[in-house]
């Protein structure tokens, strides 16, 4: 729904209509080059992938608490599990904090999209969702990344699981 300026982080939750999974890609090589031109994130960026299937938080039983949703967040390339970190203990922000803050100069429509970024891993046990994130680790623990950027023909799937396994807003498959 509509929220309006200024909202507080405690009432924002209320406008809170509908969740999905949201793929926004990075082009890592191409932001450098991109910010010393000054035009931003342009090329870098290119377009985002939303799951098929959007669910109310009602839907979400349980798994909805404190503003984010306490599931595994399943990442695969090429059908090899990158990681499921649980998206209500590694997501830093809940979303009524980042609707609150977005809603801090400026009203927010009804239909405005608000993604968490990154599902980061605390716990690497689990494993990442992000290859920058596992990029970046790796370089720091071993002086150099092991794992390699997506290539052409690479295939990124990105879920996420009830308790019982099954897939609540269908997958992104790409």
């Amino acid at each position: 729904g509509d929220v309006p300026m200024g909202v507080a982080a405690e009432s924002a939750g209320a406008h809170i209509r509908l969740l999905v999974l949201v793929n926004d890609w990075s082009l890592r090589n191409l932001i450098p080059n991109e910010l010393a031109k000054g035009f931003g994130f342009y090329q870098s960026k290119p377009a985002t992938a939303f799951s098929p299937v959007a669910v109310t938080p009602d839907e979400l039983g349980g798994a909805w608490q404190e503003g984010k949703v306490h599931l595994p967040h399943v990442a695969a390339i090429n059908g090899q599990v990158l990681g499921s970190p649980d998206a209500g203990v590694d997501m830093t922000f809940s979303f009524p904090q980042l609707i609150a803050h977005a809603a801090r100069t400026r009203r927010l429509r009804a239909g405005t999209i608000i993604g968490s970024g990154t599902v980061s891993n605390r716990l690497r046990v689990r494993g990442f969702s992000c290859l920058a994130e596992v990029r970046t680790l790796e370089q720091l623990e071993h002086g150099a990344a092991k794992t390699p950027f997506l290539k052409f023909g690479d295939r990124v799937r990105i879920e996420m699981l009830d308790a019982a396994g099954a897939c609540v807003f269908g997958a992104i498959d790409q």
